[in-house]
């Protein structure tokens, strides 16, 4: 990879993202192009995590990097997915942009949907966290003073009361031993509010706690 070739940022919000980017900055000279993210419309947040769209727009502003929003429905099926995510990876592409970044980090059938994916535009995808241990990534984590909340878990396997809390060392000693500590599995999703890639910490407070379809939300505020 040359110095400064552009790289677009497949960015969630959360502590995978953070970590994926932060790793990728610390390589050096390294030029992001722009934070790609997924919005639902209608609901005006982060798809998945459910996140307020303002408190991305503060996010990607004190990371000091430009966001592009794909928009999609509600209960979104995978060929409209692929199709407003092609059509925004297409901007880029005419840019002279052929690598993709993703936080993901064991995975395999989700790294060669995305492989295949951008495959089709000539494009790369680029892991920078891929197969650490979720552990030492978590250790990682605190020793770099990132700092996240919960804002969305699978209650099929954490309790309700784990939405809404911060991912101090209590929230780790408390998950059950199946859980992995990363959440790669989906057990949780979370909001990345305050660590060194961002400029200065993001102001936020929990809000309403919703059960749906079995995932608990917690709102940020």
């Amino acid at each position: 990879m040359s110095a400064a070739e552009p790289i677009l940022f497949c960015w969630s919000g959360g502590k995978d993202s953070a970590m994926a980017l932060h790793t990728l900055l610390q390589q050096g000279d390294v030029q992001i192009a722009a934070l790609l993210t997924t919005v639902t419309e209608g609901y005006d947040r982060i798809s998945m995590h459910g996140v307020r769209r303002e408190l991305l727009h503060q996010q990607a502003q004190s990371i000091g990097l430009p966001l592009h929003e794909v928009l999609i429905p509600p209960q979104c099926v995978n060929p409209t997915y692929e199709a407003r995510m092609e059509e925004a990876l297409r901007i880029y592409l005419d840019q002279g942009v052929s690598k993709v970044a993703f936080g993901d980090i064991f995975l395999e059938d989700l790294r060669a949907y995305r492989e295949k994916n951008l495959s089709r535009l000539d494009m790369t995808a680029i892991f920078p966290i891929w197969k650490r241990d979720t552990s030492e990534l978590i250790r990682s984590f605190h020793a770099n003073k990132f700092r996240a909340v919960a804002v969305c878990i699978d209650s099929k396997i954490l309790a309700p009361s784990f939405a809404g809390r911060e991912l101090d060392e209590s929230f780790f000693r408390d998950l059950p031993r199946e859980a992995d500590p990363c959440g790669e599995n989906g057990e949780f999703h979370t909001f990345v509010f305050d660590g060194p890639i961002l400029k200065s910490p993001i102001q936020v407070r929990t809000g309403e706690v919703v059960n749906r379809d079995g995932f608990v939300f917690c709102d940020l505020l």
